[in-house]
This record gives structure tokens, sequence and C-alpha cells, in this order.
């Protein structure tokens, strides 16, 4: 299927490595061209050369208020237009709700949830018909991860952000899509693996649990974002899509 993304231009937060630099591969795989930030400037600068000549790549943190100009000024000056977004951030830290600081809630807050307002709200103000702000969540949206508070706390509520601004855009034609993977093979997965002390067992366990018994490979969740971004997907917005091999309990 032509998912009509010649062309089109994205920007692609946090996508120096992990899920958004799999969505970043995947449309770029598709014709579309995109600006990837992180906020490490080699990282990006590294992923960017490792996407081709339809990438550029910007070091800017999410929770910097500047990031959305910038990111989407660099969109139309490189490429001339504007057509999405896809704001990813890496996990907050981990940590049981007695352990959870003050200090990594706010840094959570400022990046996971206030950073992705700001960056969603700009893009709203410059995109026209057609155009789509996706998140990207976690499956915590619906059900709490044990030892993942923070995310907990905070994706829930930024899925309800991602509901109300589609409810808003949706007469002016554009798009708000919201994605939710659970165990992706990334190294923050396997950093959370880790920490129980037996990665490989950690691993076991969560596979056992999952219909597909098996992580996710990040090229598929990078497929679904693709996908979800497109022309292809025009008809959909509001929507929460799980991509977690069946991992929701619920339905």
């Amino acid at each position: 299927m032509d998912l009509e993304l010649k062309d089109r231009v994205y920007v692609v937060t946090g996508a120096s490595r992990g899920l958004g630099f799999a969505s970043a591969q995947q449309l770029t795989a598709n014709g579309a061209k995109v600006v990837v930030s992180g906020r490490d400037e080699k990282a990006v600068a590294d992923a960017a050369a490792e996407l081709g000549p339809d990438a550029v790549g910007v070091a800017t943190d999410n929770a910097d208020p500047a990031s959305a100009e910038r990111l989407i000024a660099t969109a139309r000056a490189h490429f001339g237009r504007f057509d999405g977004i896809l704001i990813s951030v890496g996990g907050p830290a981990p940590g049981v709700a007695a352990d959870n600081t003050d200090e990594q809630w706010q840094a959570a807050f400022d990046s996971v949830f206030l950073g992705a307002v700001r960056l969603a709200r700009a893009a709203a103000a410059e995109l026209s018909e057609g155009g789509v702000i996706g998140f990207v969540l976690s499956g915590s949206v619906h059900e709490p991860i044990h030892g993942l508070t923070i995310s907990n706390g905070l994706r829930p509520g930024l899925a309800g952000f991602a509901k109300s601004l589609s409810d808003d855009l949706g007469p002016r034609g554009i798009r708000v899509v919201g994605l939710l993977p659970a165990r992706i093979d990334t190294d923050r997965v396997r950093q959370l693996d880790a920490l129980s002390g037996d990665a490989e067992a950690a691993r076991a366990a969560n596979e056992s649990r999952i219909p597909l018994r098996r992580y996710g490979r990040p090229e598929e969740f990078g497929k679904a974002a693709a996908f979800l971004l497109s022309p292809a997907a025009s008809y959909l917005t509001g929507i929460m899509l799980p991509i977690d091999g069946g991992a929701r309990h619920g339905f």
C-alpha cells in the first residue's frame, strides 16, 4: 500500500535512538523527509547521517520552551514545508511511589508532559488541513506498569490532552493520534529488565504474558507510526493504538 508519504515533512523528537529513530527510519524509507531531535548533539548528528539526505538533526531538549519553534522552522528552512510531528521522549526515571523524588517528578513533567504539550500546541498553530500530531505514549495509559510510577502518573494525562486536542483540531482537518508501546526491544526496555537483577529471567517472564510470546521489534513500532502519520490513515484521529503484541488485557 502506498502511504502517500513522498516529500511530506515531519518532525520526530527523541529520535536519536529507540522508538523515535525507528519511526524516522520508516518515514524516510517510505519517501518522507524528517527533522530529528534529541538532547545529545553527536547522537542526533549520527542518527541524521544514518537516515541519509532526507533527514536533518537538531540537538534540543523537549523541555526547552524554544524547541518547538526551532524544530518547525528547521523543517520549513531545509525542506520547504511542515506536515506533522511525532512527539517522543525518553522514559522518565523508574521507581515506586515511595522512592521517586520531587526532582524526578518535576524533570519528567517538564520533558514528558509540558514539553509535549508545548510541541503539540506549536505544531497545531502551524499545520494546515491534512496535518497530523502524534504522541508516543505507553501501555501505562490503560494499565499501570509496576516500577514505573512516574510514567503511570503522566502518560494517561497526556493521552487525555491528546484526545481533547483531536476534538479541537478535527474541524480544521488536523488529526491527533497516540501510540502505546509496551515491550519493544529497545535499550530502554533492556535497562528496565536489568533492574530486576536478572535481565534474561525478567524478559522471559514478560514474554510469557504477551500473547505473541515475544518482544516487539523497533521496526514494527516504526511501521505502525509511519502508517498513523501518513495520509493513508486520513480518517483516524483521537485514537490510542496499542503496539504490544496483545499484552493489554482489555479491548
